[in-house]
């Protein structure tokens, strides 16, 4: 057997294969015979059907057919070792000659890992950003903390304003006529933050309870019900509550009531120290991530296909999730954002490719410094994964040795990036400390990322040379 073996755009190899055609003429021996088995025909035992009585009945090419495909995938599975190919899918297979008495001869165009060609990724010439933390910050967690904690008292000597807190009962008409969805007894709602029709809660301004008004708005022209989309309605009103939020003072009183502060100098130390540590958290976060967009950005990748495909799956899947925690459907949320799937995917490519880069170049990184990750951590992983998790499959995937996989090089891609950023603190002591994420990072098999991955038995990019089959398409 001849193989040809040629690099081909987009991370893919080419191979040229060459059969000899003894090899076919075998492999046409032993199709006459499967097939015989497969197929019952009368007047002969399973097995013994000659190669005419079966083309006869199955087509003049069904044997040399059968003979050509389970040779194909054969040879290609041979090829395939002797090069020291690990596909990332199924190869893309055109027979050129398949003729008996003659070689069998096909192409094979297979996606493959791509090589990833490191630039610089240590030499950056920036740090970590620590956002300032000063009196008005601390001034702005106090006064949320003051609104969390706050009463609504009637209001009786004013008329209304934004903010307050009303409830009203109103009929909306059209000509006179009512229209679905334009009348309600009792509205709660909070003037000025427009959940209504743009322009409704203004005329709500100076009410008093008991007040009644008139007046006319009309609704966007992007509105969702049609029939009112642009149009203008007449709606009668009636204020028929009306409060306003009482903001506790901002004194000792008020710190003691929110926890074991003697004083508000102590609670407004304790919001310090905690915007001190979230900046610091936030620093090292963004310090990482700019870290790897420059390791990134220096780097040389010739991305495949398949692995930008399989991350759009990934990423569609978080989104699924995410939109099931707000209980909305995809179908009504496509519905509303007059999308559909396709479209979603189109705006998740940008971004599916860039994670897909993210996750080879760190591997990359990985390998070049030398970074592994002890299997009794990889077990330890598993074990949470098996608390966490009831569905079956999910647990299937993680138990895996493909799920092994997306464990262990998520874990070292951390660890990675941790290196570099502990790498850099140590050459500038001058730097105030920063907390390690991985110390309040969630759990490799507890991520997003990683449920979704196991939702459609995802292979991770970093991890493919140990976890591919090869596999041929004909």
């Amino acid at each position: 057997m001849q193989v040809t073996a040629t690099p081909a755009p987009k991370s893919s190899i080419l191979l040229e294969i060459e059969v000899p055609p003894d090899r076919l003429d075998r492999a046409v021996r032993d199709a006459v015979g499967r097939l015989s088995r497969r197929t019952r025909v009368a007047g002969f035992r399973p097995g013994k059907a000659p190669r005419p009585i079966l083309e006869r009945m199955l087509g003049p090419g069904a044997v040399l057919d059968e003979a050509v495909d389970h040779l194909v995938q054969d040879a290609y599975r041979e090829a395939v070792i002797e090069q020291g190919i690990v596909p990332l899918t199924n190869a893309d297979v055109e027979v050129v000659e398949a003729v008996e008495g003659k070689p069998l001869r096909f192409k094979a165009t297979i996606q493959v890992r791509p090589e990833v060609e490191l630039g610089d990724y240590a030499g950056f010439n920036f740090g970590p950003q620590i956002e300032a933390v000063d009196e008005e910050k601390v001034d702005k967690v106090v006064d949320e903390l003051r609104d969390q904690n706050a009463t609504l008292a009637a209001v009786e000597d004013r008329g209304a304003r934004n903010g307050d807190w009303a409830v009203i009962g109103f009929v909306g008409t059209r000509d006179g006529e009512a229209f679905d969805g334009g009348t309600a007894e009792r509205m709660p709602l909070i003037i000025g933050e427009d959940r209504l029709i743009p322009g409704f809660e203004a005329n709500l301004l100076d009410l008093k309870p008991g007040d009644q008004k008139g007046f006319d708005v009309t609704f966007p022209e992007d509105y969702g019900e049609d029939s009112l989309a642009g149009k203008t309605a007449h709606f009668e009103v009636d204020l028929k509550e009306l409060r306003e939020k009482i903001l506790p003072d901002a004194d000792d009183e008020f710190a003691r009531s929110m926890g074991e502060y003697p004083d508000l100098a102590a609670l407004r130390a304790e919001v310090d120290q905690r915007l001190k540590r979230s900046a610091l958290d936030r620093a090292r976060h963004e310090f990482s991530d700019r870290i790897i967009d420059y390791a990134v950005a220096n780097a040389t990748i010739d991305l495949p296909d398949i692995l930008v495909d399989q991350e759009v799956e990934v990423m569609h899947d978080e989104f699924q999730a995410t939109l099931a925690r707000q209980g909305i459907g995809e179908e009504a949320y496509l519905k509303a954002t007059e999308q559909t799937e396709a479209d979603l995917h189109a705006e998740f490519r940008p971004r599916a490719e860039q994670r897909a880069k993210v996750l080879l170049v760190l591997s990359k990184i990985a390998e070049a410094e030398g970074i592994e990750v002890p299997e009794a951590e990889v077990e330890a992983q598993i074990e949470l994964a098996q608390a966490r998790y009831k569905d079956q499959k999910t647990l299937r995937y993680f138990e895996s040795d493909r799920g092994r996989s997306f464990i262990r090089s998520t874990l070292r891609r951390t660890r990675t990036v941790e290196t570099l950023v502990d790498r850099w603190l140590e050459a500038h002591p001058e730097h105030p400390a920063l907390p390690h994420l991985e110390d309040d990072a969630p759990s490799a098999a507890g991520a997003p990322q990683a449920e979704a991955a196991a939702s459609i038995d995802a292979t991770d990019p970093g991890a493919i040379p140990g976890s591919s089959s090869a596999g041929a398409d004909s």
